[in-house]
C-alpha cells in the first residue's frame, strides 16, 4: 500500500484550499527556476528514467513522447503542448479532482514539461461540462501570471510560456487527440488521418505534443524526488503511482492514488471496504473505462493493476476508471447500454463506426431482450471484428471492444435469454 509521504496528489479531496498560496505549502512551484534549470534534455532523460507511461489510456512512454518533438523549432512554427483534460470516457474522473482541487500541479507540470520540449505554450482542453472545475483552472492560471509563474520570463527563469484555457462543447470524440486539434483550431471536432503526426504537424500545423491531465501533473514531483523514487513502485514496464477510479457496486466508491501493480483484490479492500454484498457477490469488472473488454470476477481477483497485467486478461488498464458489477447486474444491459454511448458520440467520419456502432446496439438491444436468433451472436462478433482497426481513431475499437468481452465471457447467458424467449413464444403459440 502506498505510504502517504508517497503521495504526489496530497489534496485530492479538496481538505485544503486549491489557490497559490496553499499550493505552495504543499510544495507546489517550490524552486521551479531550478528544475528549468536542468535543462531541455536533462528534463527528457529523467522521464524517460522514471517510466512513465501516459496515463490518458494508452500508456505511451512519456519521455520518448517528448523527445519527438523538434530540437530547434522554427520561429514560424513554434511547438505546442496541448493537455487533454477532455474526460469524457465513462467511468473516469481523475482528472476532474486534480483541476479542482490541485490545479497548480497541473500549471507547474505544463510550465516544466513546455519547456522541456521548447514549446511556446500550453493548451488545456478541459470537457465542457466540467463548469466549476473550468472556474478553477482559469482563476488557478490568472494566479500563476499574476505571481510571475507564466508569461515573460516565466518564474524568472528566462523562459516565456503562455498558457490558455479552452473549454469544450461537450463531444467525447474531441477527447481524442487530433480531434482535440481540430476543435481547438475552431473547426468541428473529427479526428485526422494520420501520418502525418501532431509531432510533425498539429496544433496550427505546428509541431504539437498532446498529453494527459495526470501525465502532465506528476513531472515536477517526479524532478524533484527523483525519477527513482517514482520508479520504485510497480512492476517492470508499469511504474510510478496511479490515481484509481472505483465507481459501481463497492461499499465506498472513491479516487485514490496507489501504486502501479497493486492486486485488485488488495486496492478494493483498502479503500473501497470491499465488494457490496461479499466477494462472491462479484460479476465482473470493466477495469480501465468504459472502452475496455470487462474481466469476469475470478480472473481479476488477484491480478495486477497495470498495463501488462490487464492486457494478459485481454482487456486494459485505459484510465484505470474501474467499474465494478456485482450479481445484481443486467451485464446484458449494461453493455447494451456503452454500445449506445458510442453510438451516440461518433462523429460519423468513417462509414465502419457511423453504421456498424448504430447496427451493433441494435443487435446487443435485441440480445438484451431475448429476441434474437443463437446465430447472431456470432454474426455480431464478426462485425465488431468489422470495425475494430478499421477506423481513423480508435472509437471504432472502444465500441467493439466492450461487446466482444461480453460474448467471450457471458455467451451463456445470451443464449439463455434467445432460448426461453423462444421457450415462451413456443408455448403462446401452443395455447394459442
Amino acid at each position: 500500500m502506498l505510504a502517504d509521504k508517497d503521495r504526489i496528489f496530497t489534496n485530492v479531496y479538496g481538505f485544503q484550499p486549491w489557490n497559490l498560496p496553499a499550493a505552495q505549502k504543499r510544495g507546489d512551484w517550490d524552486k521551479t527556476k531550478d528544475l528549468l534549470a536542468l535543462g531541455n534534455d536533462v528534463i527528457i532523460d529523467k522521464i524517460k528514467a522514471s517510466g512513465l507511461r501516459g496515463r490518458g489510456g494508452a500508456g505511451f512512454p512519456t519521455g520518448m513522447k517528448w523527445s519527438f518533438m523538434p530540437k530547434e523549432p522554427r520561429p514560424d512554427r513554434p511547438n505546442f503542448l496541448v493537455i487533454n483534460a477532455d474526460e469524457s470516457e465513462p467511468g473516469s474522473c481523475k482528472d476532474r479532482e486534480i483541476i479542482r482541487h490541485d490545479p497548480h500541479k497541473l500549471i507547474e507540470g505544463a510550465l516544466v514539461a513546455g519547456f522541456a520540449m521548447r514549446a511556446r505554450a500550453a493548451y488545456i482542453y478541459i470537457r465542457g461540462e466540467y463548469i466549476r472545475e473550468a472556474e478553477t483552472l482559469f482563476a488557478a492560471v490568472k494566479e500563476a501570471y499574476d505571481a510571475g509563474l507564466l508569461g515573460k520570463n516565466a518564474c524568472k527563469s528566462g523562459y516565456d510560456f503562455d498558457v490558455f484555457v479552452h473549454r469544450g462543447a461537450g463531444a467525447y470524440i474531441c477527447g481524442e487527440e487530433t480531434a482535440m486539434l481540430e476543435s481547438l483550431e475552431g473547426k468541428k471536432g473529427q479526428p485526422r488521418l494520420k501520418p502525418p503526426f501532431p509531432a510533425g504537424a498539429g496544433l496550427y500545423g505546428c509541431p504539437t505534443t498532446v498529453n494527459n491531465v495526470e501525465s502532465i501533473a506528476v513531472v515536477p514531483t517526479i524532478l524533484r524526488r527523483g525519477p527513482e523514487w517514482f520508479s520504485s513502485f510497480g512492476n517492470e514496464n508499469n511504474k510510478g503511482t496511479k490515481l484509481f477510479q472505483i465507481s459501481g457496486h463497492v461499499n465506498k466508491p472513491c479516487v485514490v492514488e496507489e501504486a502501479m501493480s497493486i492486486p485488485f483484490r488488495e486496492l478494493i479492500e483498502k479503500h473501497c471496504g470491499g465488494i457490496r454484498g461479499g466477494w462472491d457477490n462479484l460479476l465482473a469488472v470493466i477495469p480501465g473505462g468504459s472502452s475496455v473488454p470487462l474481466v469476469p470476477a475470478a480472473q481479476i481477483m488477484d491480478c495486477p493493476m497495470d498495463f501488462d497485467g490487464l492486457r494478459a486478461l485481454g482487456s486494459g488498464l485505459g484510465t484505470a476508471a474501474i467499474i465494478v458489477m456485482d450479481k445484481s447486474t443486467d451485464v446484458v444491459r449494461a453493455i447494451s447500454r456503452l454500445s449506445y454511448f458510442y453510438k451516440h458520440e461518433s462523429c460519423g467520419q468513417c462509414t465502419p463506426c457511423r453504421e456498424g456502432t448504430g447496427w451493433m446496439w441494435r443487435v446487443m438491444e435485441r440480445l438484451r431482450t431475448g429476441d434474437a436468433d443463437i446465430s447472431e451472436i456470432d454474426t455480431l462478433q464478426q462485425v465488431t471484428k468489422q470495425v475494430e482497426g478499421h477506423t481513423i481513431c480508435a472509437l471504432g475499437d472502444a465500441a467493439a471492444w466492450p461487446i466482444q468481452g461480453l460474448i467471450r465471457h457471458f455467451r451463456p447467458e445470451l443464449e439463455r435469454r434467445i432460448n426461453e424467449r423462444q421457450a415462451g413464444n413456443g408455448m403462446q403459440e401452443a395455447a394459442e
